[in-house]
């Protein structure tokens, strides 16, 4: 059993009660639109059951028949029932400073978030009370709905405002919900390009967005002739100061083809890679590549990835009113979104206006660039780790002693 311990359970398309042991450092090919990214199919979490060895010493029958009798009448009563704890990944807010950043009362409060996911399911208990606004653009539905093979969206939405076993990054946002991506023949998520790009301009147009946050990726291709249009849609938003954050994707190892996910390798966005609770960079995080078409290199901010953070058994909401752990740049995505949240929430004068031109963007990952944690010693970026690990806390003082302008 203990060569089972590293292992993750994928629950098969065709009856999800089978489940298939799946190794998470073995790379699988995920085309087009997958809003997991790579990151597999999360897992309902379980208690962590923990026995402690200890001497026991019988003196004679006696006593031994009176334990017993006492142990029966004490079962009878129920008080040998306990309710074991699920385990959470508070370590992922810990390590990358969210829980002093909520500690110096920061929740987000004001700032308007748009998730372009599968949706979301609130009728779990933890995300009842959340500030939501919904729309549905894979259906019809009126009311909120997860069209997710595991609820994707629901699970990402929880990192960022749940409330009840673990408690979201930043709570307090407005939140935009756009479905957009839905369970696919494949045993996973995926969705058409024109309708995540609809998404977008819902989270901009309609919600009027300070933040997109985008848990999903496609390939890029090299051989287009002109951009995609969700590439055109992320690169409207960003230019009219709207911050979006997106997954740099799941494709790494020894066949990574250096290549971040669309839209993630729009210059102004936010790419974000993935950590372990080890603060090493996840194996299957993408790489960036810093070359441009025409020969150009990559300028900083902008080198891809810009950032990581946790990613690796991430504990969230998901269907059935139940906890699962997830993995994947998917994850650490909504903790750079919290992170910006909350530095929205006290820097306001940042937040997007009718005449933004995307500037404030560029000082703020300035401001980004400085504060992170180094997790490589070759220069200021890495393909892998970016320009390091999010710390956001850091990230708000950075831009409280800077005051950058823009």
């Amino acid at each position: 059993m203990d060569r089972l311990e590293h292992v993750e359970y994928l629950p098969e398309p065709e009856d999800a009660r089978i489940l298939s042991a799946i190794d998470p450092a073995a790379v699988g090919f995920q085309g087009a639109w997958r809003a997991e990214v790579t990151g597999w199919a999360p897992l309902e979490a379980a208690p962590v059951l923990r026995s402690r060895r200890q001497r026991a010493f019988v003196a004679n029958g006696f006593i031994f028949a009176v334990l017993i009798s006492a142990m029966f009448a004490i079962w009878n009563s129920g008080l040998l029932i306990v309710e074991l704890n699920l385990p959470t990944s508070e370590w992922a807010n810990e390590v990358t400073q969210l829980s002093d950043a909520s500690d110096a009362g920061l929740t987000g409060t004001g700032v308007r978030v748009c998730m372009v996911d599968t949706g979301i399911d609130n009728t779990h208990d933890a995300l009842a009370e959340v500030d939501l606004t919904f729309k549905d653009l894979r259906g019809a539905s009126t009311v909120p709905i997860d069209y997710g093979l595991v609820a994707h969206g629901t699970l990402m939405a929880g990192i960022l405002v749940a409330d009840g076993h673990q408690l979201g990054a930043a709570p307090g946002v407005t939140l935009g919900v756009a479905a957009a991506l839905g369970a696919d023949a494949d045993g996973g998520n995926s969705g058409d390009e024109r309708t995540v790009a609809e998404a977008i301009r819902w989270c901009q147009d309609s919600f009027e967005a300070d933040i997109i946050s985008l848990s999903l990726g496609g390939e890029q291709d090299l051989d287009a002739n002109r951009e995609g249009a969700t590439a055109s849609a992320t690169r409207r938003a960003v230019d009219s100061g709207i911050f979006v954050v997106a997954a740099a994707g799941n494709d790494g190892g020894v066949t990574d083809d250096g290549l971040v996910s669309v839209p993630a390798n729009i210059p102004r966005v936010i790419t974000v890679g993935a950590t372990t609770i080890a603060q090493e960079v996840w194996v299957n995080s993408s790489k960036g590549s810093q070359n441009l078409d025409g020969g150009e290199m990559r300028g900083h901010p902008n080198q891809k990835p810009e950032v990581v953070a946790p990613g690796v058994g991430i504990i969230s909401t998901g269907n059935n009113n139940a906890w699962y752990s997830s993995t994947g740049t998917s994850d650490a995505t909504v903790f750079v979104t919290a992170a910006l949240s909350l530095l929205l929430e006290e820097h306001p004068e940042y937040k997007p206006t009718q005449s933004s031109n995307g500037s404030c963007i560029d000082a703020i990952k300035v401001a980004l660039m400085n504060s992170v944690e180094p997790l490589h010693d070759d220069g200021l970026h890495d393909d892998h780790t970016g320009y390091g690990e999010l710390r956001a806390l850091d990230w708000i003082n950075e831009v409280t002693s800077t005051a950058p302008t823009c």
